[in-house]
């Protein structure tokens, strides 16, 4: 008797071939839909509307000849994934739905949603790949990166667990995406030549600061321009071992720098950020370097290579230390060398972790640009992700 599979079917062209090579595996394959928001508020017309997109998975459903179902998860979707990122930046953070949403919704909320078809997997279109082998009488499962590095996605499945592992299937790979859509445009599915969903996920593209606003009221502030002097690295916080100084980020008062501006509510604003300041007659652009959340100031530099964007190091606190494998979590006082990335595309960045009573430290044997509290840092043994955490500070 073939084996049950149901595939997250989103009406992108990446889950649609998923599906279809299940099936030519010899799957039995189900197909279901999640309805996970509802509210246009701050969103993009055009970019990712689910009512486009479900009429595109049926299609394709149709013509694969599978069983299709739609489910609603919005009510988790925005408990579990909304109100975090609302409560996020909030505190003058900078979340990420995204790997929220792996977590939370596509592996827990969709699995539960799943059960109704009583499936063996549940399979989804990713950019990854499992591997798995036994150990002493037990199932072991490893997340490896996909093998298209344009696309690779096991960064934003960074938070998994070997329970959710043991039941997903991950069926393309070991393709690259020019590879996807030559398959779906030669089965003619209807969506080998849909564009890629862009922005939040299962959300779409937002104007930030009209999305926060559902929650987060505007409140007007200061900018102040931080010198590039007032911002050098020193001894003690590039090469020495204090790792709290190497993993402290930038702090500033109004008396560091001149007013430059006003915003509209520093939570509005991240580490990195260029668009939105609204500061001109520069001569060079203004990028974010710091924000006071507190008291309601941005700090700004200008330029690419402004002193302020760049730290060494970050923590990352006991808590919030996740490992995908158990077994090879580091105890207080060992380190270790990984692979390190602290957002989705960045290459992978040489690292050394440090494990302590207090947390894990991550100091980079380059100076890293945008560290940012309340993203996800990932580590790498080769092509394998090995754990992450959300950034502390």
């Amino acid at each position: 008797m073939a084996k049950r599979v149901v595939v997250g079917l989103s009406g992108g062209v990446d889950s649609s071939v998923a599906a279809y090579l299940l099936k030519q595996q010899g799957y039995d394959v189900t197909a279901l839909f999640m309805i996970n928001w509802h509210d246009k508020t701050g969103v993009i017309d055009a970019d990712c509307p689910w009512d486009e997109d479900v009429v595109f998975a049926e299609l394709v459903a149709k013509k694969l000849d599978i069983p299709f179902h739609v489910v609603d998860l919005s009510k988790p979707y925005r408990e579990r994934v909304i109100d975090y990122m609302f409560s996020e930046y909030k505190k003058g953070r900078t979340p990420n739905p995204d790997v929220l949403c792996n977590r939370e919704i596509k592996f827990d909320a969709f699995l539960k949603a799943a059960e109704a078809y009583t499936p063996d997997f549940v399979a989804t279109g990713h950019y990854c790949k499992k591997s798995s082998r036994q150990e002493n009488g037990k199932t072991i499962h490893h997340l490896l990166a996909g093998d298209d590095p344009n696309k690779e996605q096991s960064y934003f499945l960074c938070q998994l667990s070997q329970e959710q592992l043991a039941r997903i299937l991950f069926p393309i790979g070991h393709l690259h995406k020019p590879e996807v859509r030559e398959i779906a445009r030669k089965q003619g599915l209807a969506s080998a030549n849909k564009k890629d969903s862009q922005g939040i996920c299962f959300v779409g593209k937002v104007h930030l600061p009209v999305f926060l606003q559902q929650k987060l009221k505007a409140r007007e502030g200061n900018i102040f321009e931080i010198p590039d002097s007032l911002t050098q690295f020193t001894e003690k916080n590039q090469v020495h071992s204090d790792l709290e100084a190497m993993s402290s980020p930038w702090m500033y008062t109004k008396e560091d720098g001149t007013w430059v501006g006003k915003h509209q509510g520093a939570h509005f604003f991240t580490v990195g950020q260029r668009k939105g300041l609204n500061v001109g007659g520069k001569d060079e652009p203004l990028f974010v370097i710091s924000t006071d959340v507190e008291n309601n100031r941005v700090y700004v530099g200008q330029g690419q290579s402004h002193p302020g964007l760049y730290r060494r190091g970050l923590k990352i606190l006991p808590k919030e230390i996740h490992w995908i494998r158990e077994e090879v979590a580091m105890k207080p006082r060992e380190k270790r060398r990984y692979q390190v990335r602290i957002r989705y595309r960045q290459p992978l960045q040489q690292a050394t972790l440090h494990m302590t009573d207090g947390g894990m430290y991550i100091v980079f044997q380059k100076l890293q640009r945008g560290i940012a509290a309340g993203q996800f840092a990932a580590w790498y043994d080769g092509k394998e992700l090995i754990g992450s955490g959300v950034i502390h500070r």
